[in-house]
């Protein structure tokens, strides 16, 4: 039998010596590769060989994958580069060891060895791991002497699995030309209840919240069925994480040299990545963002919040938006008299810094056992699972706790107060239930006559919008007579006229009741028409956001076609910005809010709304402000929705406003969320300077906004954009974030932009590694002043550009 094995042995050796040479999957020893060579998994997904990464000279030995050769998934001698030009071999010696040799000197082994008499092989397999093994057990994974997944890079394949080893995890290049390790890493931290961490050196840059016996409880986005990890436990700790291998769909996870963690899908239709999620997605998600006792609500502006029961701890530093300092209690615990606890819903539990864990107790015993001990701070139950188990007892102060949209109602946090701030905040709460009847009454009236009315409305626009065929589309909007706006705006009188577009005039109104609108009036002569006019109240009807304009409903009569909006009375955000006069009321730290606000408007179109939506049109013009000048934006005449897997579409008709068009949008018709991105980085740039992209003029060159920002980018005096208006009102590493982040967002190519969670990220960071930008879109010198801000064909008193695309690709 032995005999039969070992001519076996030396016909598979033979077969692939042969097809080594062609490109194999294995290679045996005393065979070498040299950076001229490489190995092919068998179903050519991956490829091992020698490579530079970026613009260095550096040699390393990587794996990539084949279709994508940019994407290295792990380099073997990554803190060891190679920096002379001389020959370089990988080799596989008779004992199993693999070495790369540069002439006789050895720069890096796998420090493997076999048991003599045993057949070494060299094999990449399609999941991207490098194995040693016998050649007499090729296909058992037990088998393996050593892998390239026993040692990890900056990637997690599939198969893969990260242990509780402390050298186990992930760790990010230090930079895009440098595989060398880096200052972040990710890893399984088992203090207390387990949960992943993303740190930055010594501290935390990100976790996911502990596991909760479903799910790690930063999120329900681990429950994912096509990413789920699977993970194995030992009793309540954590022992390793992987994901299943599927050899249908590519993923990988991936740490960059800035800390976030990016899960990526292989498109096989169009052999691009596409980013699935990043991790930190928003500022909420930044570590201990709101400090001690402060609590991140990322749907709320200010987005930082004291805990019931506290209050900032540097009230000036906290209205400046650095809440780093966080909270402290408003009255003093009083253990020996009493104390409470009130229930704060939804939330990622505070970080496990002094800690108790009892899996034994009940929730009730739990609370038993915090009131008993003085140093008591907050309890909850461990598990959600089987109606609520074990016990979490928090001593000291609560960190990094975050309020998540659509949490499991289980994940509840109990936090201690003395009792007289429980019983105040019991009396506001009696005083609002002793109203709640007859509010409830006047709710359901309401709402039963407002269903009645928008199932009329429906009906009523849809047979007049010709969409009887599109049930899915009703607009559930009230419909306004034409003699009711008529009166309201006093017959569409010129006094009454607050502002124009390309859709037409906009007139201030009053219902009866005082209640004041806007109108928008769809004219004769706009370069718009029905089409813009069905898609805007078909879009912003099932759009809800702050950071939205809401529509009151619509007037369809004869001829006329009209909107009706909310007023807000400060109009839109240029009437401040560009305005000498008016600019004072928008100091920096309002217009940090409004550039917030605007970010988390378009995440929700992109991300978070029912429907994917591109608007296509984003300005300062179509930025209302309330009020309070709070943001919110406007015009959805030219948005489009995408589908929930569509990434990029194309038009021959490319309408939008010269100046904030992206480029592949302007020249080719493209666009995609990419377009909008690109066209909020302009818009930033704008609130910084206080300038009008389009109509800059520089006395030393002829560049746009952007350019000119770009030249002051890299001659490192960015301060020089700021608008001299805004005097000492802001915070010199905000405004040099901000810039940063408009730079990254204006980048001529839309892969290299960033998506908008990532934004909102970067931009509510403080002290956060953000990428080098590359070159600004249309970064092209015009001719002369006298050919500045000229617009492509446009109406004439219009900012609406058309432009025909001639060359076109079907959709």
């Amino acid at each position: 039998m032995a005999r039969f094995e070992f001519i076996g042995a030396i016909l598979y050796l033979f077969f692939h010596s042969l097809t080594f040479l062609n490109g194999a999957d294995i290679l045996f020893p005393n065979q070498t590769i040299s950076t001229a060579q490489t190995l092919i998994s068998q179903n050519q997904v991956f490829e091992l060989g020698f490579f530079s990464p970026g613009s260095s000279q550096n040699k390393f030995l990587g794996i990539w994958y084949k279709k994508t050769p940019d994407v290295v998934v792990w380099v073997a001698n990554r803190n060891n580069p190679i920096t002379y030009s001389q020959k370089l071999l990988l080799s596989l010696t008779i004992n199993g060891t693999l070495n790369i040799i540069s002439e006789t000197t050895i720069i890096w082994s796998s420090n493997s060895s076999l048991l003599l008499g045993s057949n070494p092989v060299l094999h990449l397999l399609d999941t991207g791991n490098l194995v040693i093994k016998d050649i007499n057990n090729v296909t058992n994974q037990s088998s393996f002497i050593w892998h390239s997944f026993d040692y990890p890079g900056d990637t997690r394949l599939p198969g893969m699995k990260l242990t509780i080893n402390p050298d186990s995890g992930l760790t990010s290049w230090k930079t895009a030309n440098d595989p060398s390790v880096g200052d972040f890493s990710y890893k399984i931290e088992n203090q207390g209840l387990p949960e992943m961490v993303v740190s930055h050196g010594k501290g935390k840059r990100w976790r996911s919240g502990t596991w909760n016996g479903l799910y790690l409880s930063g999120g329900p986005w681990f429950l994912d069925p096509i990413f789920r990890p699977e993970m194995i436990f030992d009793g309540y700790k954590l022992i390793s994480v992987s994901d299943t291998y599927n050899a249908s769909l590519l993923q990988r996870l991936k740490l960059d040299e800035s800390g976030f963690l990016q899960r990526y899908t292989m498109s096989e239709k169009n052999n691009n990545w596409n980013l699935v999620y990043t991790k930190p997605r928003d500022p909420c998600d930044n570590y201990a963002h709101c400090g001690p006792y402060g609590i991140c609500r990322i749907e709320r502006a200010p987005i930082c919040e004291c805990l019931s029961g506290f209050e900032p701890k540097f009230r000036q530093d906290w209205d400046l938006q650095d809440w780093s300092g966080g909270c402290d209690r408003i009255r003093p615990l009083n253990c020996l008299n009493g104390d409470g606890f009130l229930e704060v819903k939804g939330v990622k539990f505070p970080d496990m810094l002094e800690f108790l864990v009892n899996m034994s107790m009940s929730l009730y015993e739990c609370e038993a056992e915090c009131l008993s001990n003085c140093s008591c701070t907050a309890y909850a139950n461990a598990y959600i699972t089987n109606g609520g188990s074990g016990c979490l007892m928090w001593f000291g102060s609560l960190v990094d706790t975050r309020e998540l949209p659509g949490a499991d109602s289980r994940q509840n946090l109990y936090i201690r107060l003395p009792v007289s701030e429980l019983e105040l905040r019991t009396d506001l709460k009696e005083k609002n239930n002793k109203r709640r009847p007859r509010k409830l009454i006047l709710i359901l009236t309401g709402c039963g006559v407002l269903v009645i009315v928008l199932i009329s409305c429906g009906m009523v626009i849809r047979r007049r919008l010709g969409r009887k065929e599109r049930k899915d589309e009703d607009l559930e909007l009230p419909l306004f007579k034409l003699a009711t706006i008529v009166a309201a705006t006093n017959n569409f009188t010129a006094e009454n006229v607050i502002g124009e577009g390309g859709f037409g005039p906009v007139y201030r109104g009053n219902l009866s009741g005082e209640e004041e609108i806007a109108v928008k009036r769809l004219s004769r002569t706009s370069g718009q028409g029905l089409e813009e006019f069905k898609n805007e109240v078909i879009l912003i009807a099932k759009l809800q956001h702050r950071n939205l304009v809401r529509l009151l409903g619509c007037c369809i009569e004869g001829e006329e076609r009209m909107l009706i909006y909310e007023y807000l009375e400060n109009k839109s955000l240029d009437y401040f910005v560009y305005d000498g006069n008016r600019t004072t009321m928008l100091m920096w730290p309002k217009r940090f809010d409004i550039i917030m606000g605007i970010a988390r408007g378009l995440l929700y179109l992109h991300h978070d709304s029912r429907l994917k939506v591109i608007h296509r049109d984003l300005k300062t013009s179509n930025i209302l402000l309330d009020t309070d000048l709070n943001p919110k934006i406007s015009d959805f005449g030219l948005a489009r929705i995408f589908g929930s897997d569509q990434t990029i579409a194309r038009t021959k008709r490319v309408v939008g406003t010269y100046g904030y068009m992206a480029p592949e949008y302007a020249v080719d018709g493209k666009f995609s969320v990419k377009s909008d991105v690109f066209s909020f980085g302009v818009v930033l740039l704008e609130i910084v300077s206080g300038k009008k992209n389009r109509d800059f003029d520089h006395s030393e060159h002829y560049h746009n906004l952007l350019g000119h920002a770009w030249l002051l980018w890299k001659e490192n005096r960015v301060l020089d954009l700021v608008d001299e208006r805004l005097n000492d009102s802001f915070v010199e590493s905000q405004v040099k974030r901000c810039i940063q982040v408009a730079l990254l967002c204006v980048q001529k190519f839309a892969e290299n932009r960033p998506v908008m969670s990532s934004v909102i990220f970067m931009l509510g960071t403080d002290g956060a590694i953000l990428p080098e930008p590359m070159e600004p879109g249309f970064f092209v010198e015009r001719s002369s002043s006298a050919n500045r801000g000229r617009r492509m064909s446009t109406s004439k008193d219009s900012e609406q550009t058309t432009i025909t695309i001639t060359d076109l690709e079907p959709r």
